[in-house]
């Protein structure tokens, strides 16, 4: 059962990790924030349980301590940036606050990303663009992780897309969805834990369904609503790697394999400032309407309640307060490696002890 801890104590600790494996503190904090964030929300599969991979990349190099990308081109509504292997929740905030700011001039701003490294939650970066009045889309790609429907090997990555809608609820309206039907850190968290997975989650090495989590590790994730979320896949994938010049399909590499070797995705982001099209507050309280509308619905049998998109995961994080919930194992390799680093924690050796 996971532990309930204080958020900005675990934030602290998990940034003194990332200082101790050479990250500067500013960096550090940011990384460290997304992380438990994620946690909050409940995406654990996205949370403190990545620090360990994140951390080994770091020092075997594949990882850069940048802390900003370069700029390739920047052309009116468009910009391509390299993202010279740094954390991709770094350079995911850059690129999307660039997205911002071009939309504010021109209505639109698209920042396509090349040598990029995994961003955590794509949610992050579309709110960040909701937030200051834009519709903000986040997508990105990774290594081929499911087959074509009927097919038995890798083809494309179960790529992420974020959308959120600026709104006056206090309730984020934003989607935030894997294009396969649960995200790999799910299947790792239950394989960590022992736990079988749904038949409908993946498949083994040779396309045949399977509930145990190592198969499923070492066979192929299975695309969300079959042929429909294998196509969106393929455009995510496509429009990530054309748009940035980078890397799509199999040259995106392993994010669990060599840690020398960079990942080396690709990500695209987008903000569409609501003033060049509508009045906002006009827009805005269409959005809040239809969340209403959402919430108020006819329920079926047995429902308690209805959520808009997003909103599941708003709950959770409201409902823990400023706390936050990390799994026993998780602690414990945050320990290890906080030990391996000779870093003081304080929040989380506290409840190892």
């Amino acid at each position: 059962m996971a532990l309930l801890l204080d958020a900005g104590g675990v934030t602290a600790d998990v940034a003194r990790i990332f200082v101790g494996a050479g990250l500067d503190p500013e960096a550090s904090r940011t990384v460290a924030e997304s992380l438990v964030e994620a946690d909050r929300l409940g995406l654990a599969s996205h949370g403190v349980m990545l620090a360990d991979m994140y951390v080994k990349r770091l020092k075997a190099g594949s990882v850069s301590v940048q802390s900003e990308p370069e700029t390739v081109s920047d052309r009116g509504t468009s910009v391509v940036l390299d993202g010279r292997h740094a954390f991709g929740v770094l350079t995911g905030d850059f690129a999307m606050q660039k997205a911002v700011e071009k939309a504010r001039v021109h209505g639109a701003g698209v920042v396509a990303v090349r040598h990029a490294f995994h961003f955590g939650a794509a949610r992050r970066f579309a709110l960040a663009a909701a937030e200051q009045g834009c519709v903000g889309i986040a997508m990105c790609n990774t290594r081929p992780l499911m087959p074509a429907p009927g097919g038995a090997e890798r083809v494309v990555g179960n790529n992420p897309l974020a959308i959120a809608m600026p709104c006056e609820d206090a309730t984020p309206f934003v989607l935030d969805m894997a294009t396969s039907e649960a995200a790999m850190g799910k299947i790792r968290m239950a394989a960590k834990s022992g736990a079988a997975i749904p038949d409908n989650w993946a498949v083994k090495a040779d396309g045949s369904p399977t509930t145990d989590p190592v198969e499923a590790i070492e066979g192929m994730l299975l695309p969300t609503a079959g042929p429909k979320g294998f196509g969106l896949a393929m455009m995510i994938d496509l429009l990530c790697g054309a748009l940035s010049g980078g890397a799509s399909g199999g040259a995106v590499k392993p994010l669990y394999g060599d840690p020398a070797l960079p990942y080396d995705c690709s990500h695209l982001f987008m903000a569409l400032d609501m003033g060049h099209f509508v009045d906002p507050a006009e827009a805005k309280a269409r959005v809040d309407a239809a969340a209403q509308r959402i919430r108020s619905g006819a329920r079926a049998p047995g429902v308690a309640r209805l959520y808009t998109p997003g909103e599941p995961e708003w709950r959770r994080r409201e409902a823990l307060g400023e706390q936050v919930a990390v799994d026993p194992s998780v602690l414990a390799a945050l320990t290890e490696l906080a030990r391996e680093l000779n870093v003081d924690l304080t929040t989380i050796s506290k409840q190892i002890a």
